[in-house]
């Protein structure tokens, strides 16, 4: 779409306003297990010694039902529109949140978070694929820039309000705000670039078994993935299992994880924010990941060696972690610009969502190395895995910046 008629640009901020909100709800859902984890696993009776194998196992089946939610959403809107998915996958997320707020044991707590899981799988990957698709090349990135910035802004919230308010009322009010939003995506429209291979009737559209059927195209879409496997190990693993990791290093405070999730994330908006502006100087993505990879490790070796710590001094350690892996909306926007228009809107959204849910096989050889070693070697030793696999994915992509994304893959 051309932005230079203040129509269109009205429409287009719009969009950008809208697909940032709705990133701001959904990650707000998304990270609020981690932050009342404790609080309500007390109140349905969970015993200390249970809290936190039980919370792995909460939070993989809410990773299992992003896993499927990807696929699902992806398919959809390449097949039937971006907007679609917007509304379908939001009404999802809201209704199970709603209801986590009246769980009575960890097994119905775990349903619950599976189908909160598919919904909140479909937000992120239809807003980014709409922006990259409305806007200039040239400022793209700007758009994706300031959707995370203000969407990652929704972890604060949630550490906020579940700080301060129950458990209950914590998924209450995520249900409702993301039940109010549907009021403003009724404005919102259709991408063109959609509509155009809607009327190709020979293309094929959201076939997600094209990604296999290429070697190729295989190995890009395996590369996009795993460019974001650390981030997510930081997030699911070092902050919110920080009260275990802290007693390890022989911390002065119990490390609370909500206070860590909010900070984290606060550092990711940041990140997020420079990470979009970086790679607007530099007219490169790969560059700019690289650099924010490099100093993700500087910072998960400061937290893993800092013995004796101090409250204050781990929400300062999540505030830096954060925003070195503050490359989120860089990594789904080159998983964006990687593939053609008819099946965009599936890479874009799985990619994601398996990186979320690869923490199920991250946790799993997590607990394989506490159980033969102890907890920090163990985060050592996954952090510099995952780090090595996501440099070798991320050089392994084209360069992908001011790329024209009008096009099919065959």
């Amino acid at each position: 779409m051309k932005t230079d008629n203040p129509s269109n640009q009205r429409n287009v901020i719009f969009l950008v306003i809208v697909a940032a909100l709705g990133y701001f709800v959904d990650i707000y859902d998304l990270v609020l297990f981690s932050v009342v984890r404790l609080q309500s696993f007390a109140d349905i009776g969970i015993s200390p010694e249970n809290m936190r194998t039980d919370g792995e196992y909460v939070i993989n089946m809410q990773m299992f039902g992003l896993l499927l939610g990807g696929l699902l959403w992806g398919i959809i809107g390449d097949k039937f529109g971006r907007i679609k998915v917007l509304f379908g996958s939001i009404l999802m997320y809201s209704l199970a949140n709603i209801a986590n707020g009246f769980v009575t044991d960890v097994h119905s707590y775990a349903i619950i978070r599976f189908i909160a899981g598919i919904g909140l799988a479909g937000e992120l990957g239809a807003g980014i694929t709409l922006v990259t698709e409305t806007m200039d090349k040239e400022k793209r990135g700007y758009g994706t820039m300031v959707v995370a910035g203000i969407g990652l802004l929704g972890a604060a919230a949630a550490a906020t309000i579940g700080k301060h308010y129950t458990w209950q009322t914590s998924y209450f009010v995520g249900g409702g705000m993301g039940l109010l939003l549907l009021l403003l995506r009724v404005g919102t429209f259709e991408s063109g670039m959609f509509k155009n291979v809607v009327e190709a009737d020979s293309v094929s559209k959201g076939n997600f078994f094209m990604l296999f059927s290429d070697r190729k195209r295989f190995l890009k879409y395996l590369a996009c993935i795993c460019l974001g496997l650390p981030l997510w190990f930081i997030v699911g693993i070092l902050v919110t299992q920080s009260p275990e990791i802290g007693k390890a290093l022989g911390a002065k405070d119990i490390l609370n994880a909500g206070s860590g999730i909010m900070y984290t994330y606060f550092g990711i908006a940041i990140g997020d924010v420079v990470c979009g502006f970086l790679a607007q100087v530099l007219r490169s993505r790969k560059k700019t990941v690289l650099i924010f990879q490099s100093l993700s490790v500087v910072t998960v070796i400061v937290y893993l060696t800092s013995h004796g710590l101090t409250e204050s001094n781990f929400i300062w350690i999540c505030l830096f972690m954060g925003f070195a892996v503050g490359y989120w909306a860089t990594f789904v926007t080159i998983a964006a610009e990687q593939f053609g228009t008819n099946i965009r809107s599936t890479v874009t959204t799985t990619a994601p969502n398996f990186v979320r849910g690869a923490l199920i096989p991250i946790t799993f050889v997590f607990e394989f190395f506490v159980h033969r070693f102890d907890i920090v070697s163990a985060a050592f030793i996954v952090m510099g895995i995952l780090t090595l696999i996501a440099i070798i994915s991320v050089t392994s992509l084209k360069e992908s910046f001011n790329k024209d994304l009008d096009y099919l893959e065959k």
